[in-house]
Order: structure tokens, then C-alpha cells, then sequence
């Protein structure tokens, strides 16, 4: 059976910042704890070793498969900081357009710095995600 390696732990999410050796990836982190805590009304809680997540979901796939995720998150790693958002049918594409310098992934949208994105549209591809997320898997 397949675990899974991303669970919501009990470890401090300010200690895993303090953490950071980068003193601008340091800052950035917090900035960007304020911002998701602040648009999703949740606590963070460190998923797994290095994501900061907010919220959680449960989800179940027709193949059985099924687990705990968190509806949004990041995670500040050495390259860039990985900012983590529903896929799917949502007006994602949209505001990525007018978010600023970054890269996307499947599930990940990469930037270096949050000096380089549009606060506003974080907040709304925040919004948008947990908005998503919850329609798509309900809380029982």
C-alpha cells in the first residue's frame, strides 16, 4: 500500500523558518505566512519536512487511492520558493497573468522572491484554491 510522505506534523512552523539560512528567503517566508494565514483564516501547520500548509482536504480517487492534503501552502526551499495551489478548473491560468515574474509546475507555482508577484492576485489564486478544493471535496 502506498504511504504517503506529506502528513501534517506537530512541528513548529516558526522554527522551521527560523531555520532558513537565507535571511531574504527568511523574510519572504514571513511575509508570506502573514498573507495565507491572513486570506485563509487558518493556522499553519508544517506538512511533511518543508511545507507550511493551510487548512487541509480530504480527497479519494476512483482508484482507491486516497489521503490528507493541505488546500494551499509553500514552501520557502533554496532555489525558489514553491507556492502550492489547486490545479484544475479554476481561474488559475487567469491570474497567473497578472501575478509577476514566476514559473508553474503541475500543482506548484515557483518564485524567487515576493517582491516579484502582485500581492492582490496571491491573495485572490489563495482564495480561488481553497474555494476549489472545498467545492471538490467536501467536508463530511
Amino acid at each position: 500500500m502506498y504511504e504517503l510522505k506529506t502528513k501534517q506534523t506537530d512541528n513548529s512552523v516558526i522554527e522551521f523558518i527560523e531555520q532558513i539560512d537565507s535571511s531574504k528567503k527568511r523574510e519572504d517566508a514571513y511575509k508570506l505566512l502573514d498573507i495565507f494565514s491572513e486570506t485563509t483564516g487558518y493556522e499553519a501547520k508544517m506538512w511533511g519536512p518543508s511545507i507550511i500548509g493551510f487548512g487541509s482536504y480530504h480527497y479519494k480517487y476512483e482508484s482507491g487511492h486516497e489521503g490528507d492534503a493541505p488546500l494551499v501552502g509553500f514552501s520557502p526551499r533554496k532555489a525558489k520558493i514553491s507556492l502550492y495551489f489547486a490545479p484544475g478548473e479554476t481561474k488559475r491560468e487567469e491570474l497567473l497573468k497578472q501575478f509577476g515574474k514566476h514559473t508553474t509546475g503541475k500543482a506548484c507555482v515557483y518564485i524567487n522572491k515576493v517582491a516579484d508577484i502582485d500581492a492582490a492576485i496571491l491573495k485572490a489564486l489563495i482564495n480561488e484554491s481553497v474555494s476549489f478544493l472545498q467545492a471538490m471535496y467536501p467536508a463530511k
